[in-house]
């Protein structure tokens, strides 16, 4: 049976931590070994946005120690990621070639989005209690340092995720000064966090039933919820009670009672009282804590990858409903986006061949159809910028911000003049790579919405056969595609140009 070891590491605000696992076809995955530092990065990249010296070498110093005992486990493969904290550096690349010179490992900075849906597969990791919770209106709320993701399910369906930065370890900073001043330190925390608090509430949950709610966060797997991880589903009035007797109780008095240091004990009441305001705005019913982390998360993304392991929830179909809620929000028109989104699968997939594309860039097309004219709710004026704007700043889970670039990219230049490479003038623009990736998108982005220009879904049928260096469209309708046809011509030759083939039209009229 052939064994894969495979380590994971996680360099975050408040910790560094590796777990080492072992894969194989039989048994999926397995924990070997878990190993954690305290090193408090996200204080000074907060307060900063640099690290000290010193915390440089403290990360180098345990990435070694690192690196030795991958060795010794005999490991053939790792990812280490690094999260907000380096995410809010203003000089994060070169931290990176630091650590990378100074220890052989190479650092991946994730985003926001890719973070949280690493956290999440970890979660489905525990499919049997994952799949019962998210029958109902279910909300993941993940507790970090530097910021909180809330991510709403409803009947086995992810509707929407959205990050805030209320991480327990930005709290506490930012009202470091003035919790000196008051009893009452989580009346102060409740009022910072209100207005977040509020304008979530209005814009995501009206309507919407929240009944159950999974905890994430090494603040409470470690310390608060320490003996109810794994299956135990918490009432709300068990919940309740450990709320109050932790957010009354000092910070030393936490230290001494949970073994932890000072500097960890103090997170502790923000991410408590974090987590309570938003079960009582969710009027939850359950609290599940199901004791897992990032770590876990980038091990079963590996596995998955490696086919070790067969996940029974679709995370693909995750991002896509994320991207249709995103579109629906923008009030783009459903029926337009199916049919363009059928056209533009049909070419993609008579041309793998061709094309040279796989897997993920035919859902980075999806998406790309998906969003294509949200622009419109804006300017309809401007519709490709403003639909680069609102995708440049939009989360979308799963995505990383090279992904969202090709997609807002290739959005844009669906009805502007496409940029070639080198000609940027919006900042880095793209790399060799992703531009060539932006091109194919983006022709074949303009052929399927020039199929349904008048919005009426005209096009009944299409079927795309690729023939030497031929790809011939037959398109069947039994109504008048007249402004369909006169408006492909001027995409076909930029479709010529990407691809290196002759396109053909070919019409079959229904009787």
């Amino acid at each position: 049976m052939a064994i894969t070891t495979f380590a994971a590491i996680d360099i975050g605000s408040y910790e560094i931590s590796m777990k080492i696992f072992e894969f194989s076809k039989k048994i999926g995955f397995r924990q070997l070994n878990d190993v954690r530092y305290r090193l408090e990065i996200g204080k000074g990249a907060y307060s900063s946005g640099r690290l000290e010296p010193e915390i440089v070498d403290a990360i180098c110093g345990i990435l070694k120690d690192f690196d030795k005992m991958m060795k010794e486990f005999g490991v053939s493969d790792y990812r280490a990621c690094a999260t907000s904290a380096f995410r809010e550096m203003v000089n994060p690349l070169i931290v990176q070639e630091q650590i990378y010179r100074r220890t052989g490992i190479h650092v991946e900075i994730l985003s926001n989005a890719e973070q949280h849906f690493l956290g999440y597969k970890s979660i489905a990791a525990k499919e049997s209690s994952f799949k019962k919770m998210i029958q109902k209106g279910t909300a993941i709320l993940d507790v970090g340092g530097g910021g909180l993701q809330v991510s709403l399910f409803d009947k086995d369906a992810l509707v929407t995720t959205q990050s805030l930065k209320m991480g327990s370890m930005r709290i506490r900073e930012r009202l470091k000064e003035l919790e000196k001043t008051t009893t009452h330190y989580d009346q102060l925390i409740m009022e910072f966090i209100r207005n977040d608090l509020t304008a979530f509430q209005r814009l995501y949950l009206k309507d919407r039933e929240i009944k159950n709610v999974i905890l994430m966060g090494d603040f409470l797997a470690d310390t608060i919820f320490q003996e109810h991880i794994g299956e135990h589903i918490l009432t709300m009035e068990e919940f309740g009670k450990h709320y109050e007797e932790t957010v009354y109780k000092t910070e030393q008095a936490l230290a001494d009672e949970m073994g932890i240091d000072l500097e960890y004990a103090s997170l502790i009441v923000p991410t408590m009282v974090i987590c309570k305001n938003f079960i009582d705005i969710f009027q939850a019913e359950a609290v599940w804590v199901p004791g897992v982390s990032l770590l876990d998360g980038i091990a079963y993304d590996y596995g998955e990858k490696k086919k070790f392991i067969k996940s029974a929830h679709n995370f693909e179909n995750d991002i896509l409903v994320a991207s249709r809620n995103i579109a629906k929000r923008y009030s783009s028109g459903k029926n337009h986006i199916q049919g363009t989104t059928d056209i533009a699968l049909t070419i993609f997939d008579s041309m793998k061949k061709v094309h040279g594309m796989g897997a993920r860039e035919r859902l980075l097309l999806q998406i790309a159809v998906q969003l294509h004219d949200c622009g419109k709710y804006i300017s309809m004026g401007d519709v490709a910028e403003c639909s680069y704007r609102i995708i440049m700043a939009t989360e979308i889970i799963g995505l990383s911000t090279e992904e969202r670039r090709v997609i807002a990219s290739a959005v844009r230049y669906n009805t502007t003049e496409f940029v070639y490479y080198g000609n940027y003038d919006d900042g880095p623009g793209l790399d060799k790579e992703r531009y060539l990736l932006v091109a194919k998108l983006t022709a074949i982005l303009r052929l399927a919405n020039a199929m349904d220009r008048s919005h009426y879904q005209k096009v009944q049928g299409l079927k795309a056969v690729l023939k030497d260096r031929e790809l011939q469209l037959m398109i069947d309708s039994s109504r008048d595609i007249s402004l369909e046809l006169g408006l492909l011509k001027d995409k076909v030759a930029f479709f010529e140009e990407v691809f290196g083939i002759h396109l053909v039209l070919k019409r079959r009229r229904r009787a």
